[in-house]
């Protein structure tokens, strides 16, 4: 059964760094785009990043653009999301998602087809 594997999320200081990390198993998710998304409490899910499969294009939320960046290791079915110059307005719980349709990213949450469980960053101000 195919299922994402998120991992790296924790407490830090603002202006500090985080790396995300998505693992896929149980089937290779290196032919399909890759996103990560976050929710706030009492907020909507929203994208944030994301990446195609074939010439890695990427694309950014305003909001993390400059300050994030997404990346895959096709080989090891693995998408990261390196995070620096954290806000506290960053604090949500991040999630990876897969979407096996397009080839294209597409920042909204309903054309995505697998889900990880989330992963929680919160930044103290």
């Amino acid at each position: 059964q195919a299922q994402l594997v998120e991992s790296g999320g924790g407490l830090v200081q603002a202006g500090g760094s985080l790396r995300l990390s998505c693992a896929a198993s149980g089937r290779t998710f290196s032919t399909y785009v890759m996103g990560w998304f976050r929710q706030a409490p009492g907020k909507e899910r929203e994208f944030v990043a994301g990446i195609s499969w074939n010439i890695g294009s990427t694309y950014y939320a305003d909001s993390v653009k400059g300050r994030f960046t997404i990346s895959r290791d096709n080989a090891k079915n693995t998408v990261y999301l390196q995070m620096n110059s954290l806000k506290a307005e960053d604090t949500a719980v991040y999630y990876c998602a897969a979407d096996l349709n397009t080839i294209v990213v597409i920042p909204n949450p309903v054309v995505y087809d697998y889900w990880g469980q989330g992963t929680q960053v919160t930044v103290s101000s």
